[in-house]
């Protein structure tokens, strides 16, 4: 990656209509404003569709996108909605915060009555492009539907073991419905592969996440339970956290279903292939999380009602990425792949991301706490990096100023020469101190720039409710913050 820098800012949180964010003017005018500012690249988190908790990393599908970021205004434009029907929907009162229940409520409605309304029924060439996997999930959702909303291994067992004769028989009862979710998939990566080249031909690169692991109540799941570790019952024997530390006495208990990494060795990893090369369609540079988990990773017995108990396994290691690598090799060079390498570090872990070539993360947030050889402080940087002021799950810089030890502050002012910085400003101190450094890229939280506190974080780990919602105002993002972020990206030679 070359030296740049750019803003971490999710699609949801995007400023507009309709109760969240999408791909409508608003989207357009913020790539406007990111190119004014001297940004080249847009952090935005998943675009797959939100599960529990309303969280984009605990998917339905690694293969779809995410029907509430559809542009209804496009609907409009298309003829397929009236602006008053719009109107007419409560979609909630507070333009900086997503209401989930009222979308949930709403936004599937008004998208089936659009589909109800298109002129032109005959999409068969357009479904032909989407993937088999897309496919899949459009079915999945289907039966979802069609069964109350249940999860897959709650359904009759012709259909939870996923058996032909049942399939085939829903296919033929659900083929509107199935159409339906279809036809979404095709508006959304439409819609989306617009902005993208917009954003493109602006100078904005696309950074995209995809999660380590998918959700058991997906469709990835469901069709392919040979590549998890379940039992013949199609029920998970062990499931991921991460073990007891000092935040979490418990541990984490996450539990998605854990890989069988022996079928996708034998497979020489098709799925994942799969996975990349539909991420890779999406984005420019595709964030891996929790990258530790390809060297080792935690299992926890899937009865367990918490994380005490659990051992470390093997993962595939530097196999998976020669494999990937060796697939790609004709379209990409070099891997677009960011590590997020965050958490215990070790030896084996720092092997991996140094074998794999990938860029690391550095988080600043966890740079003041020890001593002079913490790796997250910025003279402790290599190049081939991206750091971060703090990621969607850590407090807004200014949160986080506010709640640090004396003896850390005092350590953190003194290390970024801030002895004389007022109170409200200590945050443009982090911010420039990141991009000063050797670091290749720098990703800044949009709430950091605008020096937001708690209001404004946009998850808290270990939480189920209130995350995820928190929303730009338009005019927040003007002409003066324009003015700031576009000198500072040039003093620091990132434009």
């Amino acid at each position: 990656m070359k030296r740049a820098c750019g803003v971490l800012l999710p699609i949801s949180s995007l400023p507009g209509n309709y109760g969240i964010g999408g791909f409508s003017e608003e989207a357009y005018d913020f790539i406007d404003r990111l190119k004014k500012a001297g940004q080249s690249l847009w952090q935005i988190l998943p675009l797959s569709p939100t599960g529990h908790g309303n969280s984009p990393y605990q998917s339905c599908s690694a293969f779809a996108g995410n029907m509430n970021y559809i542009s209804l205004d496009e609907l409009v434009k298309d003829g397929l909605l009236d602006k008053s029907e719009l109107d007419d929907i409560d979609w909630g009162d507070d333009n900086e915060r997503v209401d989930y229940e009222k979308i949930w409520l709403n936004r599937e409605k008004i998208l089936k009555k659009a589909f109800l309304k298109q002129k032109d029924l005959n999409i068969k060439t357009d479904i032909k492009k989407l993937s088999k996997e897309t496919r899949n999930y459009c079915l999945y959702q289907a039966l979802k539907e069609d069964n109350d909303n249940a999860a897959w291994y709650e359904w009759e067992s012709g259909l939870k073991l996923a058996k032909e004769r049942e399939l085939k028989a829903a296919k033929i009862k659900l083929k509107d419905e199935i159409e339906f979710y279809e036809w979404i998939q095709i508006v959304f990566e439409k819609q989306w592969k617009k902005l993208k080249e917009y954003a493109n031909d602006a100078g904005i690169q696309i950074i995209g996440d995809i999660p380590i692991y998918v959700a058991l109540d997906s469709a990835d799941v469901w069709l392919n339970p040979e590549l998890f570790l379940f039992n013949e019952d199609k029920e998970p024997e062990l499931v991921a956290g991460c073990p007891p530390d000092y935040f979490s006495p418990e541990g984490q208990l996450w539990g998605n279903p854990l890989y069988n990494w022996k079928v996708h060795k034998k497979t020489d990893f098709a799925w994942w292939k799969s996975r990349m090369e539909y991420a890779l369609s999406l984005y420019d540079y595709v964030r891996v999380d929790h990258f530790r988990g390809f060297d080792e990773f935690y299992a926890i017995p899937a009865e367990n009602k918490n994380a005490l108990e659990g051992e470390w396994l093997k993962g595939p290691g530097i196999e998976i990425f020669n494999s990937l690598a060796a697939y790609f090799g004709k379209k990409h060079t070099v891997l677009p792949i960011i590590a997020e390498d965050l958490g215990l570090m070790t030896d084996s872990v720092i092997k991996l991301v140094k074998d794999s070539g990938f860029p690391g993360m550095k988080v600043l947030e966890f740079a003041y706490d020890s001593d002079d050889k913490n790796m997250y402080l910025p003279h402790n940087y290599i190049r081939n990096c991206v750091a971060y002021t703090g990621t969607h799950d850590n407090a807004p810089l200014q949160e986080w100023l506010g709640n640090l030890s004396e003896e850390t502050r005092l350590f953190m002012i003194r290390y970024q020469g801030g002895e004389h910085t007022p109170e409200k400003d200590l945050h443009w101190d982090c911010i420039r101190t990141l991009l000063a450094s050797i670091a290749d890229t720098v990703i800044i939280p949009m709430q950091d720039y605008l020096g937001l506190g708690d209001n404004a974080r946009i998850n808290t780990p270990g939480t189920a409710s209130g995350n995820w919602q928190w929303r730009l105002k338009s005019e927040d993002f003007d002409e003066g913050l324009i003015w700031h972020c576009n000198m500072l990206a040039g003093i620091y030679s990132r434009k």
